[in-house]
């Protein structure tokens, strides 16, 4: 059996004397395989975490773990490597996909996704408003979609999310309970713009819920790498209110 897709690389493990096990997110779902002098110099560069391949996968039978070769189509890793921050979303988006899937099943929306969030790490204030956004198309193919879609009528709107049902709620319905609910900011149901308060609000919903019904419910921590950049940032943000 084989296959040629693009694939994202979202991590490997050495294997054996130059080798590597690697874990990609492809059309076709969550895939590992063994590239064959992936550890390798020549190698090595097309097989860092982010990166953009045309993947071949060839295996005797579909159930045997198979080999990779690969194209490298986006050097996404060393695009990211000029801003900390920016390295930070990639290995978070990725950790996230790889603990978060199931393999071998289609996620098509979280792949479109992932890709669109890559190739446009390098683009200046693009990657962490696009991170929470596609956090949210994660937990919705995963089964655990937040609900944004109520309607609020006359002055009402939508400015709250309950960390119970995940559901959009507005500002008469929330009255007295606002202050146990989570800001919805804005840039998550409509077409605006995100300050970093905005990025950190949306990413406390989405990493709530991936914390909960993702990972919890394997009994398994939030990725270090995703839950690191919340604090990272949540530090970041407190101190620019400190400074201002």
């Amino acid at each position: 059996m084989e296959w040629q897709e693009p694939g994202i690389v979202l991590e490997t493990a050495v294997h054996g004397e130059g080798d590597l096990v690697a874990t990609l997110l492809t059309p076709l779902g969550l895939w590992r395989g063994l590239a064959k002098g992936g550890a390798s110099r020549r190698q090595v560069a097309i097989w860092q975490r982010g990166n953009i391949l045309s993947v071949r996968w060839v295996a005797r039978v579909v159930e045997q773990l198979g080999a990779f070769t690969g194209e490298l189509v986006r050097p996404v890793a060393a695009l990211a490597m000029g801003a900390p921050e920016t390295l930070e979303i990639l290995n978070a988006a990725c950790a996230l996909a790889a603990g978060a899937l199931p393999e071998r099943e289609a996620a098509p929306e979280t792949f479109a996704g992932l890709m669109r969030l890559l190739a446009g790490i390098d683009i200046p204030g693009f990657p962490l408003p696009e991170l929470a956004r596609w956090e949210t198309t994660l937990l919705r193919e995963l089964g655990f979609g937040l609900d944004f879609t109520a309607s609020a009528g006359g002055n009402d709107r939508l400015a709250y999310v309950s960390p119970r049902t995940g559901r959009a709620v507005t500002l008469s319905e929330a009255g007295d309970w606002a202050p146990k609910l989570f800001p919805l900011p804005e840039f998550l149901i409509a077409d605006a713009p995100a300050s970093l308060a905005d990025c950190v609000a949306a990413l406390r919903i989405t990493g709530h819920f991936l914390e909960r019904d993702v990972f919890g419910a394997r009994h398994r921590p939030l990725p270090p790498a995703r839950a690191g950049l919340y604090e990272h940032l949540s530090r970041r943000l407190e101190d620019e209110r400190n400074a201002g």
